[in-house]
């Protein structure tokens, strides 16, 4: 019979050694045979066959041809535009051919989206496939290959498997639960390994027990299935509360391509938040594997080891972006390692075969709160850098709002703070040669709301006046320190991340449309250029004919750039805002109720809460010579009044009614002079 490991050894991924002052952390983390350095041959064909360019997820193209003396010279080689369709999604290149995934309105379920075969040379449609019922998902971040096969995930977490020559389905699989577990759906793109192809499958938002599944590549049938939350018996259930079923629907999405290593057998992948998402009360402990990095056996699906990077997870600190398999150096030794980010803008660095560290990681006191059941402590890497503040800065916040810092606890009494987020999705790219590490994020925020509630999840609209920015930053990956760093007008915590090549440059797209190379050893911007659309697609390189090309999705047109390449930029698109706007739909009324019922945006769709402080609706849009009503239909007095001084309604008794007439045309923010986190809008045209 197999011994259980203790709990500590749960939560810490292994056993713990002690420290001066500090617990060093065991963790857990492995896979993978790091892909040679070298170069392309010149002249030699090379295409883009997996998301992140390779099995070690290392977005790291061998090609030398664009350099930073001659990047400025790029050009469009073909622009190709979409047909109704929008993508974000990483282009995958095989034999003079780029296959790309467009999703469909919805997240998950709902139709719509399509697989495009493109000509790598020219950019023309060869073929199209739309998936017959449930479509692909907005989110989706692209497609797989593999006997002739394209693999793509759908929004009801099926695989469908596309003939690489004609785009006719092959196979349709299942990697969810059937019946269809509510909110279960794939937006991350598949790996193929060892005839089986994996995929992840979310959503932990939606209280499903997500996993990462392997489906026989022949058939569709699944192989194996490793779910995120263990369940009874399971090794790491222990970690859940022993009353209930809060288990059940744990959550930990799996967003992101895994990494494989075939020679150690490891397929390595991260895992999502918990859920209930704030909901820490109703589940104590540490709560594996949510937030964690996993290492399975790559024919079996087998539990190898996880590293916890957020124990008892309660911010979204979802383990997002993809795991790095690359070859570290110890005290002058090689060690095969993986890199995973987190949310606050760390890298954890960990061997590969064992788990553990590869430098040393303490578990640091943090602020805790007795009816979240927090966590005491959360791990840090020891003497690190990180992307981005730990706080958020008060002087980026718009007046009734409160600054935290990673880690500190949001309860249902606190409905005005505003929690800090460096790095999320986007994927991080490694150069082999100069041992650098390219990290996508920023100093963003976001306003974190709990309900009394724990199951009532509701994403609100966004808190406007929150001030942003954006980071590119070179760790070195010897010592995980910055090595430099580029601020940017935009947070890029959640786009395409970076690419990088063997001739030395970095390529990145931003918000505003512009595709960027920057020097690899020094971040100095080489050259850009307008793609006329938010360019947050990941972007992939492939050699055709002897020419090196660069590629990537911007939201409807998908680019090939190269050498003296003709085709021009096109217009930009709207300059994106570096503060938060209002979201939401603007609607033509002359009332406003103050205190609103919400709906639920989690499992439990029957849940609706009264917020004292929302608006309905929160945009509203008038003609001048127009009154606007605003009724307070809550328990507390309210005093709508316009930000810049213009206007007041004065303050509202409960039950009682205030009406404004507007004479002059404007755009007004306005807030509750007595609750000044409750915010709207009001147009009069």
């Amino acid at each position: 019979m197999r011994s259980r490991p203790h709990l500590s050894d749960l939560v810490f991924g292994g056993s713990m050694t002690a420290r001066v002052a500090t617990i060093a952390f065991a963790t857990a983390l492995a896979l993978g045979q790091h892909a040679t350095a070298e170069p392309a041959k010149e002249g030699a064909d090379q295409g883009w066959t997996t998301n992140g360019g390779d099995m070690n997820n290392d977005r790291y193209a061998p090609f030398t041809q664009i350099t930073p003396d001659n990047a400025k010279t790029l050009g469009g080689a073909w622009k190709t535009e979409l047909p109704g369709a929008s993508s974000k999604a990483s282009p995958i290149i095989d034999n003079g051919v780029m296959y790309v995934a467009a999703g469909g309105g919805a997240i998950m379920g709902g139709g719509g989206g399509a697989v495009y075969a493109l000509d790598a040379r020219t950019g023309a449609i060869k073929w199209t496939f739309s998936p017959e019922g449930a479509g692909i998902s907005a989110l989706n971040k692209g497609v797989a290959i593999g006997d002739g096969m394209v693999f793509v995930g759908l929004s009801n977490a099926h695989v469908a498997a596309i003939d690489m020559k004609t785009g006719k389905l092959v196979w349709d699989g299942l990697a969810g639960e059937d019946p269809p577990a509510a909110g279960q759906f794939i937006s991350a793109a598949p790996v193929v390994a060892d005839g089986k192809v994996l995929v992840g499958v979310g959503s932990g938002d939606a209280g499903f027990r997500c996993r990462l599944v392997a489906l026989d590549i022949k058939t569709g049938k699944q192989v194996w299935s490793f779910i995120s939350i263990p369940g009874p018996g399971e090794i790491g259930h222990e970690t859940w509360p022993a009353e209930g079923d809060a288990w059940a629907h744990g959550g930990g999405g799996v967003w992101a391509t895994p990494a494989v290593d075939k020679e150690l057998g490891l397929v390595v992948f991260g895992t999502g938040s918990a859920y209930p998402q704030y909901g820490g009360d109703v589940r104590p402990g540490a709560n594996l594997y949510t937030a964690s990095v996993m290492a399975v056996d790559l024919k079996t699906g087998k539990y190898r080891w996880h590293f916890q990077t957020a124990h008892h997870e309660i911010w979204e600190s979802d383990v997002g972006g993809p795991e790095i398999l690359y070859d570290a150096k110890v005290d002058g030794k090689p060690v095969k390692a993986v890199a995973a980010l987190r949310t606050d803008g760390y890298l954890f660095l960990l061997d590969r075969k064992t788990g553990k560290p590869i430098f040393p990681v303490e578990e640091r006191p943090v602020k805790q709160n007795e009816r979240l059941k927090t966590w005491p402590t959360q791990p840090y890497p020891v003497g690190a850098d990180k992307v981005g503040p730990n706080c958020v800065d008060p002087a980026a916040l718009p007046p009734g709002f409160v600054p935290s810092c990673f880690w500190e606890p949001v309860d249902y009494d606190q409905p005005n703070v505003v929690a800090p987020m460096s790095t999320r999705f986007a994927p991080t790219s490694y150069d082999p040669k100069n041992r650098l590490f390219f990290v996508s994020g920023g100093a963003d925020a976001h306003w974190a709301r709990r309900q009394p509630n724990p199951y009532f999840f509701n994403f609100s609209s966004t808190a406007p006046g929150i001030k942003t920015y954006g980071l590119l930053t070179a760790f070195n990956a010897d010592t995980n320190k910055i090595v430099w760093q580029k601020r940017l007008p935009w947070p890029i915590a959640f786009g395409g991340g970076s690419t990088v090549t063997a001739g030395g440059v970095v390529f990145h797209g931003q918000p505003d449309g512009n595709v960027q190379a920057y020097s690899a050893k020094t971040g100095d911007l080489l050259w850009e250029f307008q793609t006329g659309a938010p360019a947050i697609g990941a972007i992939t390189a492939y050699r055709l004919d002897g020419k090196d090309y660069i590629s990537l999705v911007a939201n409807q047109y998908v680019w090939s750039f190269t050498l003296d390449g003709k085709v021009v930029p096109l217009p930009a698109p709207a300059v994106p805002p570096t503060e938060s706007q209002f979201s939401g739909r603007i609607v033509s009324t002359n009332q406003v109720q103050i205190s609103n019922e919400l709906e639920n945006n989690g499992l439990r769709a029957d849940l609706k809460y009264v917020d004292e402080y929302a608006l309905k609706p929160v945009r509203t849009k008038v003609k001048v010579g127009d009154s606007v009503t605003w009724i307070n239909a809550g328990k507390e007095g309210h005093t709508p009044t316009a930000r810049d001084g213009s206007w007041t309604a004065g303050t509202i008794q409960p039950g009682q009614t205030a009406t404004v007439k507007f004479d002059k045309p404007g755009n007004y923010t306005y807030f509750d002079k007595d609750h000044p986190w409750s915010v709207g809008q009001l147009i009069v045209e």
